[in-house]
């Protein structure tokens, strides 16, 4: 069809002339409201990037002669992050003579890779990278899932609480319905201080 037919068309339908495929030959045109297939595909776009998830790699860092108590507090934040569906960079920071032992960063490695095995997997084995060694975990829920799941624990827990009130305010009003109506009678105070004239 010549090109000033397809614009009669366009502006009898009050449409727009859109140019699909360029290349092809002849090229392909398509009668369309441009301004709502923009905005359509503008929405689409938008509610993709919505949906899509980042993946954060969160870093703990931790030293070779670390203490018990201390460890278990790293490894708590390790399985708060993988239970949050990120991924978590473990790093064994070696100074002066502990560099000449790797093996007891190792060690660390693997026993904190053994304790969050039910969170988490070793994504890249332990590796020396100058004075430290590295080693990466992989969470087993994608971010969206612990998402969800978070999200539903709140929900439960608000709905607890809810009911938790509701019982609690339905036992003050009956307490306070089992009460006597008889109000005590009210005096006018006594000025103490003798100064001072009512």
């Amino acid at each position: 069809m010549p090109t000033a037919d397809a614009l009669r068309l366009a502006q009898e339908a009050d449409l727009d002339l859109v140019e699909v495929a360029p290349t092809a030959r002849p090229p392909v045109c398509k009668l369309m409201d441009y301004g709502k297939f923009k905005y359509e595909n503008a929405q689409k776009a938008r509610e993709a990037r919505r949906n899509q998830t980042n993946v954060i790699i969160k870093e703990m860092k931790l030293r070779p002669k670390i203490d018990a108590h201390d460890y278990e507090t790293k490894k708590g934040h390790v399985v708060r992050f993988l239970k949050a569906g990120d991924k978590v960079k473990i790093t064994i920071m070696f100074r002066g003579r502990e560099q000449h032992r790797p093996e007891l960063g190792f060690r660390l490695l693997q026993r904190l890779a053994e304790d969050v095995t039910d969170l988490g997997f070793v994504e890249s084995s332990p590796k020396q990278d100058g004075r430290n060694m590295i080693m990466v975990l992989g969470p087993h829920k994608k971010k969206a899932e612990a998402k969800a799941e978070i999200k539903a624990a709140k929900n439960q827990a608000a709905a607890e609480k809810a009911a938790v009130d509701a019982e609690e305010k339905a036992e003050r009003t009956a307490a306070n319905a089992g009460r006597t109506g008889v109000a005590k009678e009210r005096g006018r105070s006594e000025n103490l201080d003798p100064e001072i004239e009512a």
